[in-house]
């Protein structure tokens, strides 16, 4: 918690079961003068395929550990009400299998951006890597496809919808993310 900015406001917290598990919970707080209360959740989320990494790198399956802001929203959907910026794109389309030979499909149709190795602003199609390309980035919360993600955290597309209608770009939204241990350092 000492890591949010101060003008930060809301916060989704996701906390992977250990370092190597792709199960989740995540949660939705907001800051008011009396302290930090529960908005929302906790839902059920995934990560990816390996865990978490303090250090990740493009391929890894690991999702990185650490606050980021969250201030983009799209996918191949129409805006459910999100006050984010919200790009509707069939770029978001999205084909294929998961790790657990569940479709994809359908993963994409809501997602936030976390601003993870990317530049604020920008639609989440963007694929400006500040760090460079060998940090990765396109790492969003997205809807859950059954099956652990490749660094994104998922939820199920309910909770999804929730999400985006909650997160306030007055707030200054954040999402920490990591396994219990190392958020708890």
């Amino acid at each position: 918690m000492a890591s949010i900015p101060g003008e930060s406001r809301q916060v989704l917290v996701v906390t992977g079961t250990d370092r190597d598990s792709s199960t989740s919970a995540a949660a939705l707080y907001e800051r008011s003068t009396t302290g930090w209360k529960l908005t929302a959740g906790p839902w059920a989320a995934r990560n990816a395929l390996r865990g978490w990494t303090s250090d990740h790198r493009i391929g890894d399956l690991r999702s990185p550990i650490g606050v980021y802001t969250l201030t983009d929203a799209g996918g191949l959907l129409p805006d459910p009400g999100s006050h984010l910026p919200y790009n509707q794109s069939s770029g978001f389309h999205l084909t294929g299998h998961g790790y657990e030979g569940e479709p994809l499909a359908g993963s994409f149709d809501y997602v936030v951006a976390i601003n993870y190795n990317r530049k604020p602003g920008t639609t989440p199609l963007d694929w400006t890597r500040p760090w460079g390309a060998d940090k990765g980035g396109g790492i969003w919360v997205h809807v859950d496809h059954g099956g652990p993600t490749q660094g994104c955290v998922s939820i199920s597309r309910t909770h999804m919808r929730q999400l985006l209608k909650a997160l306030d770009p007055a707030l200054v939204p954040v999402i920490i993310m990591g396994d219990a241990a190392s958020l708890a350092q």
